[in-house]
């Protein structure tokens, strides 16, 4: 029965989540929404069939690993130290802000102020989830924005982690008296354990161990293998050095991404991430009780202004302070405007303490299930109307510019060398895709652009830069060439893709694709039929003439897919 309730629950919510994500679609709202609502829709409140909330937090737990993991594997550390500049006390200046601010307010309703504040700091958390989806839909997750967006949930996370061990040490007072600053010396020695850890995995053990793996050829061991790193560093992290497992998770992203395998890592290890994530908002969706809605709209909206004007402003405000520009600052601040996961868990310790009552519990779940719902139209307006200001954004940040001279070549075989040496003689730049990772280190050692992935995986051809890129040539024959070419000029409008095949059957899916397709038999027949032409001492003119409908009618007689 177990078993049945498990796979019950894992079914009934993504089937929610793809009628009401669709439908939320139509109505030109964020999926997020009809999430959020599916949630509601199996949860304990409404009337019908109710999923298991335990196992729908358990499938949300993945989904929100390999969500950071995937964050951490593009982040450099370079970047993460640069925006921790901001981050570190921008996150500590917005969490005060935001707790005082709901703090006084309450107080004044007649609230403890040890509730207040405990609210508060709830409250004064972002989820990474919400975040990271809404930054990557409007492709700014691994901009300036996103770059400091993230860095700035992290700083939170840590400052939750440390809220929660003061908590019971305060409040609990069959904790055992131990001192906060012993409490806090333990955590922080486990913290520095945990990078410790994570930078020598990092730089000996991961890369080493990828390498043996990628030996076989087998791209589900290699996916295997990911996934093992980041589950495994994840929940090692929270059993073993106390943090959360999402902070875990970014650091493996971290270590993982420093190596040559980071690219295939990224497209091969995630392709569950997706469905993982969007039974977080199930669970989320879960939580609310419609009624709790109605009986307490006063003390949600309180919260509800805190969290999407009161944060945002206070974020905005100190990201202009350290020298950002508006166009930074606001979309930042926006970004900001919700709550999540680590939300409720400090809420979950708060009513355990005695220190939340219900009414503050609701509260809680009501602003975070519509600060959520409303925070990808809020981030898209602060976003349009930032990059719409002339003097608020640079003309090129509106859309990337194509550079016509520069070429992604996927496949580095026979064909594929001779395409390179060619279009590097007449001086094109040329990102190679390549996943035997010998031709990838010695091009790399040549001082070639080469992307080491797997093109069929999301996220490669992100890596190569296919926004920017002139051409795409198809050098091999590939798997599923037709849905790169198109995913690729859903990424590219403008892109020129050019495809190789050997059927002239295969032709045309690959056209109906957007690619221009150069068939082996077409080629080799008119080859033939063009030597023979030319013995017969034919005009130039009139030979070219033969030559074009030899070929047009080679590919016009290719069966219909």
């Amino acid at each position: 029965m177990h078993e049945l309730n498990v796979l019950m629950t894992f079914t009934a919510g993504l089937a929610a989540a793809l009628l009401l994500g669709f439908l939320a679609h139509r109505l030109h709202l964020s999926p997020i929404v009809g999430y959020l609502v599916a949630g509601i829709a199996v949860g304990p409140f409404t009337p019908g069939f109710v999923a298991d909330r335990t196992v729908a937090e358990q499938f949300a737990e993945i989904g929100v690993i390999l969500l950071l993991f995937g964050i951490g594997l593009r982040f450099h550390l370079r970047e993460l130290v640069a925006v921790w500049r901001i981050a570190v006390p921008g996150a500590l200046i917005q969490s005060g802000v935001s707790t005082a601010a709901l703090a006084l307010i309450l107080h004044a309703f007649g609230w403890a102020w040890s509730s207040g504040i405990v609210l508060g700091l709830a409250i004064s958390v972002a989820s990474t989830v919400v975040m990271a989806l809404v930054l990557a839909e409007r492709h700014d997750l691994h901009a300036p924005v996103g770059h400091i967006a993230v860095g700035w949930t992290v700083v939170e996370d840590l400052i939750t982690v440390t809220i929660l061990l003061v908590l019971p040490v305060v409040f609990d007072k069959s904790a055992g008296g131990q001192g906060i600053a012993r409490v806090l010396g333990v955590a922080a020695l486990k913290l520095v354990g945990l990078v410790a850890v994570v930078v020598v995995l990092g730089r000996w053990i991961i890369p080493r161990a990828l390498e043996h793996i990628e030996a076989t050829r087998s791209r589900e061991l290699f996916t295997l293998a990911v996934l093992v790193l980041a589950l495994g560093i994840a929940v090692g992290s929270a059993e073993v050095f106390g943090v959360s497992m999402a902070l875990g998770a970014f650091l493996a992203g971290l270590a993982v991404g420093r190596s040559e395998f980071a690219a295939r890592a990224a497209g091969d290890a995630l392709p569950m991430r997706d469905a993982f994530a969007v039974l977080f908002f199930v669970s989320v969706g879960m939580l609310c009780n419609p009624r709790s809605l109605l009986e307490s709209p006063l003390l949600i909206a309180v919260v509800l202004v805190v969290v999407m004007i009161g944060k945002p402003v206070a974020a905005l405000v100190v990201v202009r302070l350290s020298g950002r520009p508006l166009a930074t600052a606001l979309p930042v601040g926006a970004a900001l405007g919700q709550i999540g996961e680590f939300s409720f868990i400090l809420g979950v310790a708060a009513r355990d303490l005695g220190l939340l009552t219900d009414a503050g519990w609701n509260a809680l779940v009501g602003a975070s299930i519509l600060s959520i719902a409303a925070n990808p139209t809020a981030y898209r307006f602060a976003r349009e109307w930032a990059s719409s200001a002339p003097a608020l954004a640079p003309p090129a940040a509106e859309a990337p510019a194509v550079d016509p001279r520069r070429c992604i070549l996927v496949g580095y075989g026979p064909v594929g060398q001779t395409v390179h040496r060619i279009l590097a003689q007449y001086g094109t730049a040329v990102t190679v895709i390549e996943l035997n990772l010998e031709t990838v280190r010695r091009l790399r050692e040549e001082g070639h652009a080469t992307v080491y992935g797997d093109v069929l995986r999301a996220g490669t051809l992100e890596e190569a830069g296919i926004a920017t890129a002139g051409t795409l040539i198809l050098s091999a024959e590939v798997e599923d060439g037709a849905e790169i070419v198109r995913q690729a000029r859903i990424a590219n409008p403008r892109l020129r893709a050019l495809a190789r095949c050997s059927h002239l059957r295969d032709v045309p899916p690959l056209r109906r694709a957007g690619a221009i397709v150069i068939a082996g038999e077409a080629e080799v027949a008119a080859a033939l039929a063009e030597i023979v032409m030319a013995g017969n001492e034919a005009d130039p003119d009139t030979f070219a003439r033969q030559r074009t409908e030899i070929r047009k009618s080679l590919y016009a007689a290719s069966p219909a897919a």
